[in-house]
């Protein structure tokens, strides 16, 4: 049986940096038959209903639009319409504003460094920078950033917010282990970034095991 095309819907719209966007769609069924998708959007307050500039750039099933195409504080009305020769479907309208859909690229250059307090007592002193975001002007950003870490053979991760701050202590890690550490941020108002690549480092055993046995010699006392 041959039918006009199902609901398409979409799934969701991101920008990296409030200069461009993508949305992506699911198809819905394609009834048998060769099916054309268009996404088409107007701006709220205006009357013309304009295509997608770009099927290309984000890949499948997906609409990206370049600097020349985004505007902020402007609400966007997007719609993916889907049609065969049996007839036409529209998926519901999605609202967008492109201030609130920021999904950042990971921060970058997470370092990690094993320190050592006066009192033997060591710690990883872990630190990154901010994703590069080309163009502050359009908005001011406030990243939050979260850490993760665990020994590389452990299945859950300890995760720490750190607020606005791009370093942070851990303490009492296990020594002789190896950790694997992340990080990743998100917008005041957005999405969280995928976590960056893993960085690792070995919490050493000497002076850790040292200042055990020190920390031991004073309960008997």
């Amino acid at each position: 049986m041959q039918s006009p095309p199902g609901k398409p819907e979409i799934h969701k719209c991101r920008s990296p940096d409030k200069e461009t966007f993508t949305c992506w769609w699911n198809p819905g069924t394609d009834g048998g038959l060769p099916t054309n998708y268009s996404l088409t959007y107007s701006k709220e307050g205006e009357k013309t209903t304009y295509e997608c500039p770009d099927y290309k750039t984000s890949g499948p099933n997906s609409c990206f639009f370049s600097k020349q195409y985004t505007s902020i504080w402007k609400i966007y009305i997007i719609t993916v319409n889907a049609t065969n020769q049996m007839g036409s479907s529209s998926s519901d309208p999605l609202y967008v504003d492109v201030t609130y859909i920021v999904e950042p690229e990971p921060p970058r250059n997470l370092t990690l460094e094993v320190k050592q307090l006066k009192d033997k007592k060591t710690y990883l002193w872990v630190k990154w920078s901010p994703p590069t975001i080309t163009d502050v002007k359009t908005g001011w950003f406030t990243m939050e950033y979260e850490i993760r870490l665990k020994p590389e053979e452990a299945e859950e991760w300890e995760i720490h917010f750190t607020g606005h701050q791009t370093q942070f202590k851990v303490f009492d890690l296990y020594p002789g282990q190896k950790y694997l550490v992340q990080t990743r941020c998100k917008p005041d108002h957005g999405y969280w970034s995928r976590w960056s690549q893993e960085s690792s480092v070995e919490m050493p055993n000497d002076f850790t095991l040292k200042d055990r046995s020190r920390s031991h010699h004073h309960h008997h006392h």
